[in-house]
């Protein structure tokens, strides 16, 4: 007698074929998305593939602010070390096209005095350290790291770094974002939400992305009336401190290329070509 169930054998094969054709939807689906968020920078002209808005970028950056200030001591106590991070940042900010941009610029000194790092957050949360903030010798040569990590955010390299996690993964990044409000706050509790603020926080920039933002800040700093060439000297800096035993935290983020200084003289020589 025959029974009228499908054999095992076949009820697996149908199982495996549908998982097939699900990964190749999904697969489509990201493709589809991820190319369909081109777009252009207004400042740097730039396209890229971006899949938030940039309240999103500010509302993300907001809420990973207290606990990327956490990870480095909080805030600094110094006030007037503090009002100078916060005159050459926002001067820079004023004078650039930093100022064309929506981003909500604000900048933080750090408490940690034995990690040497700077760092930004997408939608323009700016971190330095205190160990970093005591070895620059003149506001110059804050100004060079303050450029820096502004360009990042004008650059919009986070919102980038996400599109392209949400492509890898598939649209668990996608699903997560379209249900994140930055007007709700409560739909920033979910697990999901947080993993991605993680992944902020643990963000490295690529090689072209450090050069990009080198760029930028020559640009910025220079119109902001610093000498661009002190970018130069905090490079230098950065050389000297990694001769140690331990290299400073900030090439753990900020990549250090061997043709790094040299691209900032040529981004100054073409400082024509700055946005």
């Amino acid at each position: 007698m025959y029974s009228s169930y499908p054999s095992a054998r076949s009820s697996r094969g149908g199982s495996a074929k549908g998982r097939l054709i699900f990964a190749a939807i999904i697969a489509i689906m990201s493709l589809v998305s991820y190319f369909g968020s081109r777009q252009d920078n207004p400042v740097t002209g730039e396209t890229q593939y971006i899949g938030i808005t940039v309240d999103q970028e500010i509302a993300l950056g907001l809420q990973a602010a207290p606990q990327m200030a956490e990870e480095f001591g909080g805030e600094d106590p110094d006030q007037n070390a503090q009002a100078l991070v916060d005159n050459v940042g926002n001067l820079i900010v004023q004078s650039s096209p930093a100022s064309q941009t929506p981003y909500q610029y604000e900048f933080h000194l750090l408490e940690d005095d034995q990690t040497i790092n700077a760092f930004a957050l997408p939608g323009g949360q700016i971190f330095i350290t205190r160990a970093l903030f005591d070895k620059l010798q003149t506001e110059g040569e804050l100004a060079g790291v303050l450029g820096h990590e502004i360009g990042h955010v004008v650059a919009r390299h986070s919102a980038e770094h996400i599109a392209k996690a949400q492509l890898t993964e598939g649209l668990t990044g996608a699903a997560v974002l379209a249900t994140y409000d930055p007007d709700n706050p409560a739909s920033a509790n979910s697990a999901q939400v947080a993993a991605l603020i993680g992944q902020l926080i643990n963000l490295k920039f690529g090689r072209d992305d450090e050069l990009e933002s080198d760029f930028l800040g020559v640009c910025f700093i220079n119109d902001a009336g610093y000498n661009p060439e002190e970018l130069v000297r905090v490079m230098q800096v950065l050389a000297e401190a990694s001769q140690g035993n331990a290299p400073p935290e900030f090439f753990s983020t900020h990549p250090n290329p061997e043709n790094r200084i040299q691209r900032i003289h040529e981004a100054i020589q073409n400082i024509a070509a700055c946005p």
